[in-house]
């Protein structure tokens, strides 16, 4: 019997738990996992807020809904069976003004047909039950939601899959794929052909992925538009007074959910992420232009349909990324508290969000089947958290039917 090759193209998170799962799912197939730069998870897998998001938010039914229920249940075992930090320190979403009580409402139940365990609405007098520096006039708990590194996470799954035979090739930054009659051909950033054919391969590449299935022979959209978020680390000393992660409740005239609190597995303390449109894809430092990338939005007619539609949530957005101040200020309307706290910047985020050409941005997962050729297009938040999860979707669903 031939030994069946599979092509997984980036060493994030995502395309790490794709090679995981076909190993244990076919153990004699073969796996090469094709990553550009020098280490597995240099991009989102390591510059994110780290939740292990429990599905509150997301449309019952939907892809986001059913790979993040089950992929709480998949990081937190693979936790607990490698030893790997996993904090339970629940999560509040909370109201500030009896106006946002419906929209939290709506947020409670779809939670409850999510199946999220352990979820309740508190009243005023019940935040401080949770969170005794918080305020507002009724809030959410989830008590399940947890955090953990999931770029420790990735290099314990990348070990794994070469323990089990399978190749991470480093620094192999892959152009295209082409499906022939004698197999999938990779081709390479250098022009150069890869000498293995492949018979199946998945494209798990983030904030390059609209650009690799385009070249590959797939639709031009989704277009993948970068939006950075800045986070803060605030002062040691004041670290302990939020004991877990403090939401706002999202507002639906805006495309993102503001500035929160959030804890890191490492014990530090940070708020944020704002989110404003990127420079560059990869520009997690700051201040690097990329005009290729800016381009490739700047160009596009559904980022101006977009941006028409949303000028009042760029103005909010903005006077977060000038003003540490001010962003200070909206956090420390949850925690008055630590309004004057001291904060310093933390690594910036990339959000790779999939944008379609009317301007809206895509609210689901979107994974595409070419041929024996499946793209991710679109795996934002909760992607991480659902990574095994979508692992076990692409390799049982997709890929046998």
């Amino acid at each position: 019997m031939n030994q069946i090759h599979y092509a997984i193209i980036g060493g994030g998170i995502n395309g790490l738990a794709v090679a995981r799962q076909i190993l244990l799912d076919k153990p004699h197939a073969r796996v090469t996992v094709f990553e550009k730069e020098a280490a597995v998870a240099m991009h989102q897998s390591s510059h994110n807020s780290g939740v292990v998001h429990a599905g509150l938010y997301y449309e019952p039914g939907s892809l986001k809904a059913r790979l993040c229920r089950r992929g709480v249940e998949l990081v937190r075992d693979y936790c607990l069976t490698n030893q790997l930090p996993y904090d339970q320190c629940g999560k509040v979403v909370v109201a500030l003004a009896h106006e946002e009580e419906g929209r939290l409402e709506n947020i409670y139940q779809r939670s409850i047909a999510n199946e999220v365990p352990g979820v309740r609405m508190l009243e005023a007098q019940e935040i401080q039950s949770v969170e005794p520096n918080c305020i507002g006039v009724s809030a959410l708990h989830s008590p399940e939601t947890a955090i953990v590194s999931y770029q420790i996470i990735a290099q314990t799954m990348a070990n794994e899959i070469i323990s089990r035979g399978g190749d991470v090739l480093l620094q192999q930054s892959v152009y295209a794929l082409t499906q022939t009659p004698n197999g999938i051909e990779v081709k390479l950033e250098n022009n150069q052909i890869h000498p293995t054919r492949f018979d199946y391969a998945v494209s798990c590449c983030g904030l390059q992925s609209d650009r690799l299935a385009q070249q590959s022979g797939d639709e031009k959209t989704p277009r993948i538009i970068p939006f950075f978020g800045q986070y803060y680390v605030i002062d040691a000393t004041a670290r302990n007074e939020v004991k877990g992660l403090i939401y706002p409740v999202p507002d639906p005239q805006f495309p993102f959910l503001g500035v929160h609190f959030t804890k890191r597995i490492d014990g530090e303390m940070t708020i944020g992420p704002n989110a404003f449109i990127a420079f560059g894809r990869e520009d997690y430092a700051g201040g690097h232009v990329n005009l290729k990338d800016m381009w490739d939005y700047l160009s596009y007619p559904g980022f101006w349909k977009f941006a028409l539609k949303n000028g009042a949530a760029t103005i909010r957005e903005s006077k977060t990324v000038l003003s540490p101040d001010y962003f200070l200020k909206e956090a420390a309307k949850y925690v008055p508290k630590l309004r004057h706290v001291a904060i310093k910047p933390a690594t910036r985020g990339i959000r790779a969000q999939a944008m379609n050409a009317n301007g809206h941005l895509e609210d689901d997962f979107v994974i595409r089947q070419q041929g024996n050729i499946t793209h991710i297009r679109n795996a934002p938040s909760p992607g991480a958290t659902s990574s095994m999860a979508i692992g076990e979707y692409i390799v049982r669903e997709i890929m046998n039917h």
